[in-house]
């Protein structure tokens, strides 16, 4: 479909689709999420140690070889500079185990760019989430490892390594809600503290880069499914801001769920999308045998991406059903 505009110079002038453009070029967006993602990382390395940034460095740089790789080897141009593959790195990184093994993140790393994106035919051609499809592969190929939680550097008595999904999953243990904003809890070393993931996904909603009705639908789909169980019956389920605090729930919600290529393009597909995520994260979290959801959630829904953006695509003017 062509339009027609007429420029300064009062020509017309014949342009194709798409007509609709961000503010922002894709390499600018992708590094602007890389700055999005400093708070995570700052406090994955204050809370457990240097040691968790070269956990992240590993994973970049294996991802961007991989990208790299690949593109020589399909005679492609080389497109490393754009800040995708080091958005995948960064967040495969911040989603893994506190001291996680080194070798084992550069194994994911390849695996989420050579599998979990270039497969596909590269940037804006990838199905699903290649840093989620990464822990994927890492949780089937080393459970234990993924599985193996340490104490943060503050802790205190009352808090063991047991992520708050898993004690209260096998112990009945609840959480206080404090520590899970600040951070100083177990679970994996980007995901713990809320405030930070705040900081950086506000920063991207605010400049345009992140839209916000995907982790608004989240939100309040888990407050709507967690909030009616918790209503019914309290003393034994925990109340909708646990679910929200816990676990990679707001590192899902602003990082990985609002990923341009694998989350729907229109208004009411996000708030969809962002929607059925929780009811699966809750759903798996309550009634599954894992403590926590939110991968599989997001990776099951970018699955039913094309659908939600076929059945939810405004209807063109002047055409009948």
């Amino acid at each position: 479909m062509e339009t027609i505009t007429v420029n300064p110079t009062n020509r017309l002038e014949l342009t194709s689709s798409p007509h609709m453009h961000s503010h922002w070029s894709t390499k600018q967006a992708m590094w602007l999420v890389v700055a999005g993602l400093i708070p995570p990382m700052v406090s994955a390395a204050v809370f457990w140690g240097l040691y968790q940034l070269l956990i992240v460095l590993v994973s970049v740089v294996f991802a961007l070889a991989t990208e790299l790789a690949v593109k020589k080897i399909r005679k492609r141009k080389i497109s490393v500079e754009d800040g995708s593959a080091v958005i995948t790195g960064i967040l495969l990184g911040l989603v893994l185990p506190p001291n996680f093994s080194l070798s084992a993140t550069a194994i994911g790393a390849v695996f989420a760019i050579a599998i979990g994106k270039e497969i596909f035919g590269g940037l804006g051609y990838n199905i699903f989430n290649p840093a989620l499809a990464g822990r994927a592969f890492l949780q089937a190929a080393f459970p234990v490892a993924m599985t193996t939680w340490s104490k943060p550097n503050f802790a205190v008595d009352s808090i063991t390594s047991a992520t708050p999904l898993s004690a209260y999953k096998f112990d009945k243990i609840l959480t206080q809600i404090n520590p899970m904003i600040i951070g100083n809890i177990g679970g994996s070393i980007g995901e713990t503290s809320a405030l930070a993931i705040l900081l950086g996904g506000i920063f991207l909603i605010i400049i345009g880069i992140v839209n916000w009705r995907i982790p608004a639908g989240m939100i309040i789909g888990m407050i709507v499914s967690s909030g009616i169980f918790w209503i019914a019956d309290p003393l034994k389920y925990p109340n909708p801001l646990y679910h929200i605090f816990a676990g990679g729930f707001l590192l899902g919600a602003f990082f990985m769920a609002t990923d341009w290529v694998t989350s729907p393009v229109t208004k009411k597909g996000m708030w969809i999308f962002g929607i059925c995520i929780s009811l699966l994260v809750f759903t798996i979290r309550t009634f599954g045998g894992l403590p926590e959801g939110v991968m599989y959630a997001i990776l099951i829904m970018n699955g039913f991406v094309p659908i939600i953006n076929r059945y939810t695509m405004p209807r063109i003017f002047g055409v009948t059903k």
